[in-house]
């Protein structure tokens, strides 16, 4: 009997221990089940959280439509870097310029613009010339020419050498077989060659016969002017105080300067260079 009991002990203990276990597997799930609940309510909590908060923002495009984006550039357009809108920059109101591709000019335009060119630069030598000569006091001449007599002079400018002959006459005037004005198409040079016949009293009152060479026109010009002035001393010495004290028995001895070896042009040199 004793060992009955003994034997029945231990089954009981056992059965309580794996009874124990057992409780606490069953107390274990409901612990768990209990876990789960709350976090059960929280999901179904957040949903509707998420609900809530997604309401708003799928409301937001229906109370303002797809206008802001075009608001912001707009703004930028009317103040562009903190200016003001009603500030315009200068000229925005005037038209652009419409800029014409140019046309060729025909013959006839091109030599209309070519005469007005030379027209306006006559009246400017003629401008000049009469703000720069000293008025000239009409005279009578003083000694007449004989009719047979051929006064001869030499002038000189630059390169130019000019062959004068003076003789009695209407004022004719010839220079290599052409007239004055054919020789010398600018009024200017005209104006220069007769300084010295108006200057003593002479101009329409005697032939002039040039022949001239060397130079250009410009020289040459100087060069019958000075041949013309000694050719009047020759027919009346008293003419040479009043001719000396106009230049015109001078020689102009101004003339190009020669170039020198190593130079470009008479003083221009050519441009250094250190490396």
């Amino acid at each position: 009997m004793a060992e009955d009991t003994e034997r029945d002990e231990p089954e009981q203990q056992e059965g309580e221990e794996q009874a124990q276990p057992e409780e606490a597997q069953a107390e274990a799930p409901e612990a768990e089940a209990s876990d789960e609940a709350p976090e059960a309510e929280a999901s179904d909590e957040a949903p509707e959280a998420e609900a809530s908060d997604e309401a708003p923002e799928a409301e937001a495009p229906e109370e303002a439509p797809a206008k802001e984006p075009d608001a912001k550039p707009a703004e930028a357009k009317k103040a562009p870097k903190g200016e003001d809108s009603s500030e315009k920059p200068p000229g925005a109101e005037l038209e652009p310029i419409k800029i014409e591709p140019q046309r060729e000019l025909s013959a006839e335009e091109r030599a209309r613009l070519e005469a007005e060119a030379e027209e306006r630069a006559r009246a400017e030598a003629e401008a000049t010339a009469e703000a720069g000569e000293e008025p000239v006091p009409t005279r009578e001449p003083a000694v007449e020419i004989a009719s047979e007599a051929r006064i001869q002079a030499t002038g000189k400018r630059k390169s130019s050498i000019a062959r004068v002959v003076l003789r009695a006459g209407s004022g004719s005037f010839e220079i290599n077989r052409r007239g004055l004005e054919e020789y010398f198409p600018r009024h200017q040079h005209q104006t220069f060659v007769r300084q010295p016949l108006v200057a003593s009293g002479y101009d329409g009152k005697v032939d002039v016969r040039v022949r001239v060479h060397g130079g250009g026109i410009a020289g040459q010009a100087g060069a019958v002017r000075h041949g013309i002035a000694r050719a009047l001393t020759e027919i009346d010495p008293d003419l040479r105080g009043e001719l000396k004290r106009r230049g015109l028995l001078t020689r102009d001895a101004r003339a190009k300067e020669r170039r020198k070896a190593g130079l470009k042009k008479a003083r221009k040199r050519p441009q250094f260079s250190k490396r």
